[in-house]
Formats: C-alpha cells, structure tokens, sequence
C-alpha cells in the first residue's frame, strides 16, 4: 500500500497504473514458476521412483507393496486416518527398515495410493499367504505388531486386527504368541526387574515361564530356522536385517538361560 500511494503522489494514475501492471505480472511470473518448479521436482521424484523399483527384483516390490497397504488398512480400520498415523508408518520405514531418500519417496507415493485403493485387508493379507512361504510371513506379523507398538498403549481393536491376521497368514498360535508378547514385554523390559526379564526371555523364545532347558533348546532350534537371514534375503536387505535382528533376540535369550541351567 506503501508503495502505491508513494507511486501516485510522485507520479499520479499513470505510475500508478504501471506499478500495478508490474506487480501484476511479476506476481504472475512467481506463480508460473512455482507451478514449474513443483512439476520439475515431481517429474525427478517419480524418475527417482521409477529408478530404484527397476533395481529391486519383481518379489521385493510385491512384499513391500502388499506390507504398505496391509499397514495402511490397518490404521484405518477404526474408520480414521490420521496424521500421526501417517507419520508412524512413514518413521517405521525411515528408521527401523533405514529407507534412503530414494526409498522413502517410493514409500510415500505407495501410502498416498494406498489409502485410496479400494481392495479389502483380507483379499492383501490372503494374496500375501500365496505368493510367500512361511518365513517372510513371520516377518510380516513381525513388522505389523512393530508398528502397531509405536502406540502407547497399543488399541486392542488393533492387536485383535493382527492376531486375525496371523490366522488368515496361517501361522501357528505357538509363533503368533511368541511375537504377541515378545512386543507386550519389550515396552517394560529397560525398567523391569530380574524376574519381569526372565520372563521377558520366555516370552521371546515363544514359552511359558518356568520350561525346563529341553523346552528351551527345541525353541531355539526351531526359532533359528525360521528366522535365519538367508531364509528371507530375497526379499531385500532391509528385511535380511528385521531377520537379524530378530536372532539376536532369540540369541540373547537363549544365552541367559544357558548360562542360567549350566550354572546349576
């Protein structure tokens, strides 16, 4: 306004005029190019996008496209999808799967379709069960009941959703229960007592508190098995990692209590 009374006093209608007609069209210029802009940067994410899936093999883009969705409709089953949801979806990837700018860029643009694709959570979660041995759908119900624990406290609508998934991915009880309250006590295991982490130790090799070392090392065996690295490799070295991770926490476990009954 300033600016134009200045240009009116000085120079009367015409300056005036020609002040408007410049900032007209320098408006105009800044617009045009923003629009430009932001078409440029779409353009090189979706070459970005399209790059890094061309690199990933047909198996690893599946998983990952069927993980984002389920994930999806898991936090809209209450019939809401919020930011913060978004968010723990989004962070998940980024820091516990450590997605590169690239990756993350892909997994945006699968949550945005996502959130509008209108096929249901079982007909994903039973193409999942077909097209994946058991191995990888282990590490699904890992990564779902993962996200799902960034809720504190996790809603129980959710964990009824996840154990009914476990069913429809016909995984064992035994398998479900050992993943269910490996995450139930990993929320309590920094302040817990000796007792609390024992049992914590239980719970992650998938028994009830008090199994005799025979029990134990059958549940390690069978554990390792299922959670080797090389059993899941296919599928990206960021779920070779999930599997990793997971056997070190059954190699913990199983140390504590062999240390534990050779100690007798």
């Amino acid at each position: 306004m300033i600016l134009l009374l200045i240009a009116f006093v000085t120079g009367g209608a015409p300056a005036l005029l020609n002040l408007l007609g410049f900032l007209f069209y320098s408006g105009l210029a800044v617009i045009l190019l923003a629009v430009g802009a932001f078409w440029a940067f779409t353009y090189y994410v979706q070459g970005r996008v399209s790059a890094y899936e061309a690199s990933q093999t047909d198996v690893h883009n599946r998983f990952v496209f069927l993980l984002v969705n389920i994930l999806v409709k898991i936090a809209q089953h209450d019939g809401h999808f919020t930011r913060a949801e978004l968010q723990a979806i989004l962070n998940f990837f980024q820091y516990n799967l450590r997605y590169n700018q690239d990756q993350m860029y892909w997994v945006k643009q699968l949550t945005k379709e996502a959130r509008d694709n209108p096929v249901r959570l079982h007909e994903l979660v039973d193409e999942f069960r077909v097209r994946f041995n058991y191995e990888p759908r282990l590490i699904l119900l890992e990564l779902i009941y993962q996200i799902i624990h960034t809720k504190q406290p996790p809603p129980e609508s959710e964990l009824r959703l996840a154990r009914e998934i476990a069913q429809l991915l016909e995984i064992s009880a035994y398998d479900q229960r050992t993943i269910e309250a490996k995450y139930m006590y990993r929320q309590r295991r920094e302040a817990a007592s000796a007792d609390q982490l024992e049992e914590s130790y239980y719970a992650v090799l998938g028994l009830q508190k008090g199994a005799d070392f025979t029990a134990i090392k059958k549940a390690y065996r069978t554990l390792s098995m299922q959670y080797h690295p090389d059993k899941v490799g296919h599928l990206g070295d960021e779920f070779k990692k999930v599997a990793e991770e997971k056997m070190k926490e059954i190699n913990v476990a199983y140390s504590y209590f062999e240390k534990k009954f050779s100690g007798r």
